[in-house]
This record gives C-alpha cells, structure tokens and sequence, in this order.
C-alpha cells in the first residue's frame, strides 16, 4: 500500500468565517420560513391588500407618498430620499428599495417575509423609514 499525500486545507481567515456565518443564517432563515405558493390572482390580491395597508399607516403617518402606478407606493422624505415599495408579479414577491439596499419578500403564513433574513416586510419598513428620517411609525 502505498503512502497517501497529505491534504494541506488553505488557511482559513477571519473573512472565510465571516463569510460562511453569514451564509448560514440565510440558509436557516429559508429552511424555517415556510413559501407560501400563490397562483398570479391571490398574489395580486394579498399584494393589493398588503400595498392599501401600507398607503393607510403612511397616510395617518402624514408621510409624503405617491403611487405612480398599480402596485408600486414612493415614500419620499425631507432630505430628498425614496423608499419604493413595489410587487413584483413574475417573481410573486413585493419588493422595497431604499437608501440602505434593496430587499424582497416572499409570502409566508402571517404575512411577507425577507428573502434573505425572515424579517417580516412592516418591520423592515417601520425601520426603513426611521432610518430616513421619517420618525416611528407603527403598522
């Protein structure tokens, strides 16, 4: 039998393991959260009535939002900065965008969960809007 050549691993630095912590907690969060499959009319409808709850609260808030078009709400602030909330039919999720990145939701039972981390789509945005400088609001 002949001697086996050691496998030497590459080193492993503070970034490798930053990198593959990071790459748990979304692997995770997708196991735990449970996709809920929408045919294209109770998305539109569950949207619709995500999206009218939405325009409420920033309403009562007395934000300063527009909506351009079906399906999509502009918050704008002060400083000039947008958060856009939008759906997004082909991928049947509801999209935000803002100053801080840009992140999707997907339908879960509850509600609309980030792709990325589980967090529910109103607290994003009540802290996307805090962030911006739009104070607390509550949805």
């Amino acid at each position: 039998m002949e001697p086996q050549a050691l496998k030497v691993s590459p080193p492993i630095n503070k970034a490798t393991i930053i990198n593959a912590r990071i790459f748990m907690r979304e692997m995770l969060a997708r196991d735990t959260m449970s996709r809920i499959e929408l045919d294209e009319a109770e998305f539109n409808q569950a949207a619709g009535t995500t999206l009218a709850h939405i325009e409420q609260v920033l309403e009562e808030a007395d934000l300063d939002f527009e909506t351009p078009a079906d399906g999509i709400i502009e918050v704008e602030f002060d400083d000039g900065s947008k958060v856009i909330i939008n759906r997004h039919g082909v991928a049947r999720e509801i999209w935000v965008a803002a100053r801080s990145g840009g992140f999707h939701f997907m339908p879960v039972a509850g509600g609309w969960a980030d792709t990325k981390d589980g967090t529910l789509l109103y607290d994003k945005l009540a802290a996307l809007v805090a962030l911006q400088g739009g104070g607390a609001i509550r949805f």
